[in-house]
Formats: C-alpha cells, sequence, structure tokens
C-alpha cells in the first residue's frame, strides 16, 4: 500500500547526503512547468546549504513554504527512516497555499525594453499582481506587474 501524498526528502536531505548519496532525481513528468522550477530551486538551495554548512531548520521552514506554493497533496518522506505503512492525503486535490488563475496568452516579447504584450481573456489583473508566464521557451517566470498599459 502506498501514500497518495507526494514524496518530500527536504526535511532529511542532510542525511541523505551523509549516507553517501551523490545523485537525486526529481520527478517531475505531468507536472506543470512551475511546479518543476519551484521544486528543483527549491531542492538546489537545500543541496548548496548542505555542501556549504549551513543546512538548518530555519532554512528548511522557508523552503517547506516554497513548496507547499505549488500543486501538492501534502508531504511525508516515504519508507525512509523506518516511517510507519499508511500515510494518508488529508483530503482531495491540491493542498497548495498558493492558488493559479489562467488569465489570457502572450502574444509577443520585446526584449530589450523587457515588456511583454498579452491578451487577457480571463480575470483582471492590476498593478501588484504577481504573475506566472509560462511557455515552450520561456519555461516558467514569476513576476511583479509593475506597470499595465491597457489598449481598448
Amino acid at each position: 500500500m502506498m501514500s497518495p501524498k507526494d514524496l518530500c526528502t527536504l526535511n532529511i536531505l542532510d542525511q541523505i547526503a551523509d549516507a553517501g548519496v551523490r545523485v537525486l532525481k526529481i520527478e517531475g513528468r505531468g507536472r506543470a512547468p512551475e511546479y518543476v522550477a519551484n521544486v528543483i530551486k527549491t531542492y538546489r538551495e537545500a543541496i548548496n546549504a548542505i555542501a556549504q554548512g549551513t543546512y538548518s531548520q530555519e532554512k528548511m521552514a522557508l523552503w517547506m513554504t516554497e513548496l507547499e506554493k505549488v500543486y501538492n497533496r501534502g508531504f511525508w518522506n516515504g519508507y525512509y527512516l523506518g516511517q510507519k505503512l499508511g500515510e494518508w492525503s488529508n483530503g482531495p486535490g491540491s493542498q497548495a497555499t498558493q492558488k493559479k488563475l489562467y488569465v489570457g496568452i502572450g502574444t509577443h516579447y520585446y526584449p530589450k525594453p523587457g515588456i511583454g504584450e498579452f491578451k487577457i481573456e480571463a480575470y483582471d489583473i492590476q498593478v501588484g499582481d504577481t504573475l506566472l508566464v509560462t511557455g515552450p521557451t520561456t519555461g516558467a517566470k514569476e513576476l511583479l506587474l509593475e506597470e499595465l498599459m491597457v489598449e481598448d
């Protein structure tokens, strides 16, 4: 019997490294680009902290907060360290702390001035909103909307 929760070894990553593990495989098939970007960034920071001797519970709490922002079904560390069988999810669907709404589609990007042109198809956006831009060449980029021009 397996758990429907997402496997997360962030809180025991130092022990995994101490055991001699030098390669980690992070699964991302079938996940959104922002999920993959967030998880890889978070694990990279944790691995660097272990190498630099700065891995701590305080940093762990910040990293877990970051992981909780993307789609998740709750976390557990699998059967590592003698975990008991039977970890179950707290509810159906995602337990992400940050919800995402589809707003529109990018139609053009002007690299020199760093300006994007978008066709807004749903919901209103305003200065100060955090936007997530995804695409085949973009990957997943999160940005703060600093300026907005509307063309009728």
